[in-house]
C-alpha cells in the first residue's frame, strides 16, 4: 500500500522522499487548493519530476481548483507542460478540468480528488469509465462503504486520507472564506474563518458579546479535530485501499517527516502481519496537531469530528531546527527555534530505529564563537561526537 505523502516546498518534498514516502503530491504556483503554500515553480517542478524518479517515487500535482471561463486556456497550457515534464498524475475535482486531459491530453493519468465528493461505488464507476485512473475517497466515507465500493469496483485504485486536518465543510466545498473574507476556497486561497472564535452580539448592544456555549471567551462552533486513523491500517489494507494520504503542504518540514516515517514504518509491520510497535504510536503526538479523530470511519456522526472549545494546537515537541551538513562529527543546523546549552534534545532520521537523545554542552555559530542559546535562520554547530546519518531534524519535549 503507497505512503503518499505532502510537500509543500522543495525542502518538504525531499524530506518525505527521504523519510520514506513512496509518492509525493505537490503543486504549482497556480491552479492548486493550498494557495497560500510556498508551492513549486515550473522549473522546480521539472526538478522535483526528476529528483522524485531517481529515488523510484512518484510525484502527484494538484490541479484541483473550480475553473472559471478565465481558467481553461492557462489550464491547457499548464496541462501539457505537465505531460511534457513526465508527473506520473494530476489530481482534478472539475470535470472540465478531466475533460481537458481526456480530448486534449488523453495520456496525462487524472486521479479524482476527495473535493469531487466521490462518495458511492456509483460515482466511482462513473469516473472510472470517464477515464480516471484514481478516486481520492471523500472523508465522511465508513469502513463499510469503502469496502462495498471496492466490491463494486474491483479494478480502478482507490485513495484516502489518514492524517491530518479536515474541514467542517462537506469534503472542504466551503463558502465561509469567500463570503467572510472575499477568499475562495475553491481556488485555494481559503482564510480558515472554521478556526476563529464566535460569539453571538445583539444590535443594540454593540461591544457586548455574548457566548453561544458555557464558555465565556465564545466558542469554536465550526471547529474540527485532526483525523488519525493510524490505529486502523490492518482494516484499511484489508479493504483494498491503494494509497494512503497525509494532508498537511502547509505544515513543517518536521511534521512532513515524522507522519511519511511513522506511517511507511507502521505499514512495513502491517504487510508483514505485525502489530505495530506502541512507541512509534507516540510519534503521532510529537508533532503539532488538534484534538485526534477517526472521524466518520466507523459511522457517519459529524459529533465525532468537532470539537468546541478551541482551535489551538497541541504542542508537545518543538521543531528546533534541520542539519543541513556535518563534517567531521560536527553538524551544521539550519536553526527554526530557539534551544540552548543544558538542553537535552532529539535528533530524528529516516530509520526511526537510529534516533539519538542529546545533551547540548556547547554551541558555536558560524565563525566558531560559543553562544549559550540560538536565534532562529541562523546556523550553528554541533559537536556530535560520532557520525551520524544524513537528514536529521532537531527537536525537544516542551
Amino acid at each position: 500500500m503507497e505512503v503518499l505523502a505532502p510537500a509543500g516546498s522543495f525542502e518538504k518534498l525531499k524530506y518525505a522522499v527521504q523519510y520514506g514516502a513512496d509518492a509525493v503530491y505537490a503543486a504549482g504556483k497556480q491552479f492548486g487548493l493550498r494557495a497560500q503554500s510556498t508551492n513549486f515553480s515550473k522549473e522546480e517542478l521539472q526538478q522535483a519530476v526528476q529528483f522524485c524518479h531517481n529515488q523510484g517515487v512518484k510525484l502527484y500535482i494538484t490541479v484541483n481548483i473550480y475553473a472559471h471561463n478565465s481558467h481553461i486556456q492557462p489550464l491547457q497550457e499548464y496541462l501539457k507542460f505537465l505531460h511534457k515534464i513526465d508527473v506520473d498524475a494530476v489530481i482534478v475535482s472539475d470535470v472540465a478540468v478531466a475533460q481537458l486531459i481526456k480530448t486534449e491530453i488523453p495520456e496525462l493519468n487524472f486521479h479524482v480528488s476527495t473535493q469531487a465528493n466521490v462518495t458511492s461505488w456509483k460515482s466511482v464507476e462513473f469516473w472510472q469509465n470517464f477515464g480516471a485512473k484514481r478516486i481520492i475517497l471523500a472523508r465522511e466515507l465508513t469502513l463499510a462503504e469503502i469496502i462495498e465500493i471496492r466490491q463494486h469496483c474491483p479494478q480502478i485504485e482507490l485513495e484516502m486520507f489518514v492524517h491530518g486536518a479536515m474541514c467542517m465543510a462537506y469534503s472542504g466545498r466551503c463558502l465561509l472564506s469567500a463570503y467572510l473574507n472575499n477568499r475562495s476556497a475553491n481556488l485555494g486561497n481559503c482564510s480558515q474563518p472554521c478556526r476563529w472564535r464566535y460569539a453571538l452580539t445583539e444590535a443594540t448592544r454593540p461591544g457586548q458579546y455574548f457566548p453561544i456555549e458555557e464558555d465565556e471567551n465564545g466558542t469554536y462552533i465550526l471547529n474540527s479535530k485532526d483525523l488519525c486513523l493510524f490505529n486502523r491500517l490492518p482494516e484499511i489494507q484489508k479493504a483494498g485501499i491503494d494509497s494512503i494520504k497525509i494532508e498537511g503542504r502547509m505544515k513543517s518540514v518536521h511534521y512532513t517527516a515524522t507522519l511519511t516515517r511513522a506511517y511507511r514504518t507502521a505499514m512495513n509491520f502491517v504487510e508483514k502481519g505485525e502489530p505495530i510497535p506502541d512507541e512509534l504510536k507516540q510519534e503521532l503526538y510529537k508533532i503539532s496537531h488538534r484534538f485526534y479523530t477517526e472521524a466518520f470511519f466507523d459511522e457517519f456522526n459529524s459529533q465525532n469530528t468537532q470539537y468546541y472549545p478551541s482551535s489551538a494546537y497541541i504542542r508537545q515537541f518543538q521543531f528546533l531546527g534541520i542539519i543541513e551538513k556535518v563534517q567531521d562529527n560536527i553538524a551544521y543546523v539550519q536553526v527554526k527555534a530557539k534551544f540552548k546549552v543544558g538542553e537535552t534534545i532529539e535528533i530524528i532520521f529516516p530509520d526511526w530505529e537510529t534516533d539519538i537523545l542529546f545533551k547540548v554542552d556547547k554551541i558555536l555559530d558560524e565563525e566558531d564563537n560559543p553562544v549559550v542559546y540560538t536565534k532562529p535562520n541562523t546556523i550553528v554547530k554541533l559537536n556530535l561526537g560520532k557520525p551520524i546519518p544524513p537528514f536529521g531534524i532537531l527537536r525537544k519535549k516542551i
